[in-house]
């Protein structure tokens, strides 16, 4: 995955975004002349893969003085454990105090979508696992959230402005809205195959109006060749896309001759529930996952200063000085 360029807001840069007691303990050691060079160290309560590490080293790159900084840190995507070091920072401490909410938000957040994007693509042994999630949370939030996604191991996402940040094309074909537009599966098929460019793929949702197992073969007959997908999205008011399901659905699309027409799994996909479609040895060829990855709960990242002007320092229950981290590589 090509290295993403993240832009730091400037709601971060000016501290609106901090927790209010940072800024004020910022502002009283300015006024004291009290700035020593002190060294943060960042670990979190739990294991999970690394997210947010390239956009916190944005916002310390426009933050930390040049010639008075070091950082090292665990690697994007790479998996973390519970209470390892992922990230150690020295520097003037006026010059990034006020960025502990901020660079512990962006670790929190994003590291927990990757670490459920893992869970599933692990669930799904091999088989192609695409971020659809845009859609549950806020849309400022909608890129960090498919980069995430895609850091984790996901091949795709939804998202435009997710899929520029991770450095691969934006997934996704046609919604349940263009084909009740139309008025019929295939026609809408017909329609979006006519009108967009040739480079994405043709894959047609089939659980609008018929039987699913029906209009995969409609769709498929009326594109002559050109279909190369089905997506399955039967909601759950219908029990939902089943094991069996794909199997009618692949039986169907055999017996009429479109063997190389594949079929993608959408809508309500979590971990248990991949496990069951390759359990059951359901041809799924991709699946689409959604609130699983958007909904995870953030990490609790923790910053603590480890080194005040050259003295060992903890708080009450932690030890003071460096904790060593072979795995650290230095980044600034």
């Amino acid at each position: 995955m090509p290295e993403p360029k993240f832009e730091v807001n400037p709601s971060v840069l000016s501290g609106e975004t901090a927790d209010i007691y940072f800024v004020r303990t910022v502002d009283i050691l300015r006024r004291e002349g009290i700035n020593p060079v002190v060294t943060m160290e960042v670990f979190a309560s739990r294991p999970g893969i690394l997210c947010g590490m390239q956009e916190v080293k944005a916002l310390l790159e426009a933050a930390l003085p040049a010639q008075s900084r070091e950082v090292w840190a665990l690697a994007e995507g790479e998996p973390f454990q519970r209470k390892e070091v992922v990230l150690r920072i020295t520097a003037p401490y006026l010059s990034f105090g006020a960025y502990e909410t901020a660079y512990l938000g962006m670790l929190g957040q994003t590291s927990a979508w990757a670490t459920a994007a893992r869970e599933c693509v692990e669930a799904a042994k091999g088989i192609p696992v695409v971020s659809f999630g845009a859609r549950h949370v806020h849309p400022l939030m909608a890129g960090y959230l498919d980069y995430a996604a895609v850091v984790g191991g996901c091949t795709g996402c939804s998202s435009i402005v997710g899929a520029k940040l991770a450095g691969v094309p934006a997934a996704g074909t046609m919604p349940h809205a263009l084909i009740l537009v139309v008025g019929d599966t295939t026609q809408a098929t017909l329609l979006f195959d006519r009108h967009t460019p040739p480079e994405v793929p043709r894959i047609s949702l089939v659980d609008t109006f018929k039987d699913e197992v029906e209009e995969s073969v409609r769709v498929a007959q009326a594109l002559a060749g050109r279909l190369q997908a089905v997506r399955l999205d039967t909601p759950w008011e219908r029990g939902r896309v089943t094991p069996h399901l794909v199997k009618e659905v692949r039986a169907a699309l055999d017996l009429a001759g479109f063997n190389a027409v594949n079929i993608v799994v959408s809508g309500g996909i979590d971990v248990e529930r991949i496990a069951l479609f390759l359990e059951e040895k359901a041809p799924v060829d991709m699946f689409g996952v959604g609130s699983y990855v958007s909904s995870a709960r953030p990490i609790d990242f923790t910053a603590d200063l480890h080194m005040v002007a050259g003295k060992p320092v903890a708080k009450r229950g932690r030890l003071p000085g460096i904790t060593p981290n072979p795995r650290l590589k230095r980044i600034m």
